[in-house]
């Protein structure tokens, strides 16, 4: 019976796991891609200091509520603080490791 209620509400709490950890671990790789995308052409240390890309973080982050929302990850009740807050944790942690890495490295990406 609670199992019944459990996925009538949205998705069962392993398959929400998953994707909501996976979703936001690609969203900050995909924003450390843009990040290194938009300072191409500097030098890595004005590159660690170019705010514009800094900020696609803060945008992807944004982005994945509303897209949570609509896959109906949440059910009902939507979110709680706990989510959001590791939806940005986890976004920033792989946009950091993943950008810290490419400055250091030189790997950069231009279109």
């Amino acid at each position: 019976m609670a199992t019944e209620q459990a996925e009538s509400e949205g998705m069962d709490s392993h398959l929400r796991s998953i994707t909501v950890t996976s979703l936001a671990s690609i969203g900050g790789i995909a924003a450390a891609l843009v990040s290194s995308a938009m300072t191409a052409d500097m030098a890595p240390a004005d590159a660690a200091m170019h705010q514009p890309a800094q900020a696609i973080v803060l945008v992807v982050v944004l982005v994945q509520i509303p897209l949570y929302r609509a896959i109906g990850a949440y059910g009902e009740e939507g979110p709680g603080i706990k989510d959001y807050l590791f939806i940005a944790f986890m976004t920033f942690a792989l946009w950091f490791v993943t950008w810290g890495i490419m400055l250091e490295t030189g790997f950069g990406i231009s279109f």
